[in-house]
């Protein structure tokens, strides 16, 4: 048995969707675990670019299933425009995908909720999608939510939608919104009707499989460092992003699970607003932008971009106990005839080793930074790792000497053969 959990290492954007297309292949189903459609997986396959927002990225593979599971709140107009996308472009999906029975349902309601959140003018600002997953999972941890099985009966929805529009247009009316909404119930029961067919109870879809002997990979949206419990709470998300989530957001037992890989930039990005200890607001910053193409799949959003932080790296590793690193991006080095690593903060006049737990504390905090040469022979493309330049291999070991993870596999390029797994690692072990 081998079912692996792949995650984000970071603060997501780390190119998680491409590694779980290449490993796809070696595994029997891939379940997404958290998150909603504001996840960007993006995947390059020849000429054709997909980005799924929603759909695990293993429904690139024919023959595999992928499932939404139960932690994942679903948009269900984003969800079948996606679907539609994807079988534009020839993918089967209405045969490879289950969608968990359990899994929470977003409503335009939601959206509503969230514009008024983010908009309050006393409220500390996130920096959303706006997309109304927040207040989903707000709903679901207020017993007030609908879940898909509900949503899938007619008489059921338009019972507890009628129920919760009631709630909602009170909220609306008392900020000064209208919320026009009057053909919702229609256009919900037809989206319904289409998404019934792929409703399953996925949880004991997975547990059967495992005990049929099939290979699972789960899928997490995000990263560790934007987790409701372990990231930079409040600039964070609202579900369970790290290893501990893929078990809660699936029906999964911890002791069903073989290893977990987590997956991390050479560098180090940020989408929205929070502290950013490393974050290169020079010259390095923009070159690192632009060299990587750090805007958001989704939103378009530029991202925040730095230098790779070791204490973070350390501390996710701790939450999620990685048994392998996947380093993703190193050819958006080449050519820096230095590069920096944050190797600890100074706080107060104190030298940390670890991440404070007071975002405050962290925004404050200056970063220690040490020095490696870089290199000019281009890495980009490159499939083999003997083939990297010397000083690359050099950068890749000192990573792996600041944050205790043997780094598996190395990325350098956005096509599935721009990918080396390490020869001996332990992620060469799991994905076998």
């Amino acid at each position: 048995m081998s079912n692996i959990i792949v995650l984000g290492a970071q603060w997501g954007d780390e190119g998680k969707g491409k590694i779980v297309d290449l490993f796809s292949e070696r595994f029997d189903i891939v379940a997404r675990y958290q998150g909603g459609h504001n996840a960007g997986h993006t995947v390059y396959i020849g000429s054709n670019k997909y980005i799924l927002k929603l759909i695990p990225s293993g429904i690139l593979r024919p023959g595999k299933l992928a499932v939404i599971g139960n932690g994942v709140v679903v948009d269900p107009a984003a969800l079948m425009e996606e679907i539609e996308t994807l079988e534009r472009a020839g993918i089967d999906v209405r045969n490879q995908l289950a969608i968990s029975n359990r899994a929470h349902v977003i409503l335009p309601y939601h959206r509503l909720v969230e514009r008024i959140s983010e908009d309050s003018p006393d409220r500390v600002k996130i920096g959303t999608t706006s997309r109304g997953i927040g207040p989903a999972y707000e709903d679901k941890v207020g017993r007030r939510g609908i879940r898909m099985a509900d949503f899938i009966e007619p008489k059921a929805f338009s019972a507890l939608y009628a129920s919760v529009r009631r709630d909602k247009q009170a909220v609306a009316k008392a900020f000064g919104l209208a919320a026009a909404d009057e053909d919702v119930l229609d256009r919900y029961l037809d989206l319904a009707a289409r998404i019934r067919p792929m409703v399953k109870d996925t949880a004991l879809l997975l547990n059967r499989a495992v005990r049929d002997g099939k290979r699972i990979m789960l899928e997490g949206a995000q990263g560790t460092m934007l987790d409701i419990d372990h990231g930079t709470y409040p600039f964070v998300t609202s579900s369970s992003a790290a290893a501990g989530g893929a078990c809660t957001g699936t029906g999964l037992a911890p002791t069903r699970i073989s290893g977990v890989v987590g997956v991390s930039k050479a560098y180090i990005t940020r989408v929205g607003a929070g502290p950013f200890p490393s974050e290169a607001s020079d010259d390095y910053g923009e070159r690192i932008r632009k060299a990587g193409n750090e805007f958001g799949s989704v939103t378009g959003r530029p991202r925040r971009c730095g230098w790779f932080d070791a204490p973070l790296l350390r501390y996710t590793a701790a939450v999620n106990g990685f048994d392998s690193l996947i380093l993703t991006k190193l050819d958006v080095l080449d050519g820096l005839s230095e590069i920096k690593v944050c190797v600890g903060y100074k706080l107060n006049g104190s030298v940390l080793d670890e991440m404070p737990p007071r975002v405050q504390d962290l925004a404050d905090v200056e970063p220690v930074y040490q020095t490696v040469p870089g290199w000019t022979t281009p890495t980009h493309g490159a499939t083999s790792y003997e083939a990297l330049p010397a000083a690359a291999r050099d950068y890749v070991k000192f990573l792996e000497s600041l944050t205790e993870v043997e780094v598996g596999c190395v990325s350098t390029g956005p096509e599935r053969n721009q990918t080396m797994v390490i020869r001996g690692s332990r992620l060469e072990q799991l994905v076998s």
